[in-house]
């Protein structure tokens, strides 16, 4: 690659060592162990590439303006009413879309507990999306209708979670005043080891004028999570701002719904092993295999379908 970009010199360096060991390789004493050190070195820069290939593409979308819906998103899921319940049900919506990333190789990156960012496209139907454009039409309320394993009157009980997704958006597309942010710094807990723990890594930042409070703790660096806290809040502002546009020119999907977070978007029913999009009507079958991650069919059918009714005006 040609573009200038941070990655430049530990590429240059791995190009000067993958030469010295292909005439090393020549050697037939050393034949054996160079191949060995080629295939590691060939590895190392291949991702190197791939790295730099990402920045300068980030770069140039920022410079162009490209829209933060077609990048990564942020999930974040939340357990609602219904009690330990409800904690299992917010985990078990987070896994199946964690198993249905590793069958589409999404990347997912841990932000906090319950918080991860995806990146990456998958093909719905004949189109390729981001990972934004998949996903947002699952922000909203999830409920589910089955029988607990502590339930042992074999009674049905009704639990929520709430799912809210959030495009990455570029530091130009909001502005954040220094003065309007507080900062706490804490030791992280939890996942991530003792060198984790032992640091004040963990970070929490509210924005003053919107009350908005996030966490990063998945890093071990400080400045990371500094980081990542600001990509969150950034995500949350954008998202007020897009609401405030759309109320303003007026919302023309408010027949079927925008799949805000705070409104019932869907019942996942144990008893008829059957999930009912309540937007479009839509149901499918096998249950416990979406749960599984096998949701490719539902995401696709619901794209089309949410896309393809009429706006209706009140």
């Amino acid at each position: 690659m040609t573009e200038s970009h941070p990655y430049s010199e530990q590429i240059r360096n791995l190009e000067a060592k993958i030469a010295e060991t292909q005439v090393l390789a020549l050697d037939p004493d050393f034949a054996e162990l160079a191949q060995t050190e080629l295939a590691a070195l060939n590895s190392q820069k291949a991702a190197l590439d791939a790295a730099a290939e990402q920045y300068v593409t980030s770069q140039q979308h920022e410079e162009v303006g490209v829209e933060p819906t077609k990048g990564p998103c942020i999930i974040e899921i939340r357990q609602g009413a219904g009690g330990d319940e409800a904690k299992i049900w917010a985990n078990d919506i987070l896994r199946m879309y964690l198993r249905f990333c590793e069958t589409q190789k999404l990347a997912v990156t841990y932000i906090d507990d319950m918080v991860v960012k995806i990146r990456g496209s998958v093909k719905l139907g004949e189109t390729v999306y981001s990972a934004y454009e998949v996903f947002q039409l699952e922000c909203g309320v999830h409920r589910v209708q089955r029988v607990p394993e502590t339930e042992s009157q074999g009674r049905i009980h009704t639990s929520t979670a709430s799912v809210a997704v959030l495009p990455e958006v570029a530091a130009s597309a909001v502005t954040i005043r220094d003065e309007d942010i507080e900062w706490q710094f804490m030791r992280s807990s939890g996942a991530g080891g003792q060198s984790v723990n032992k640091t004040s890594s963990a970070v929490r930042l509210t924005h003053k004028p919107s009350g908005i409070a996030v966490t990063a703790r998945q890093e071990k660096k400080q400045e990371q999570n500094r980081k990542i806290a600001m990509e969150l809040l950034r995500s949350q502002l954008w998202e007020i701002e897009e609401e405030k546009r759309l109320k303003e020119i007026g919302d023309a999907r408010s027949a079927i719904g925008r799949a805000q977070r705070a409104e019932k978007i869907r019942t996942y029913n144990f008893p008829q092993n059957r999930i009912t999009d309540h937007r479009t009507k839509q149901s499918w079958h096998n249950l416990s295999g979406m749960l599984e991650g096998n949701i490719l069919d539902m995401l696709t059918e619901l794209r089309e379908e949410y896309y393809s009714t009429e706006p209706q005006s009140e």
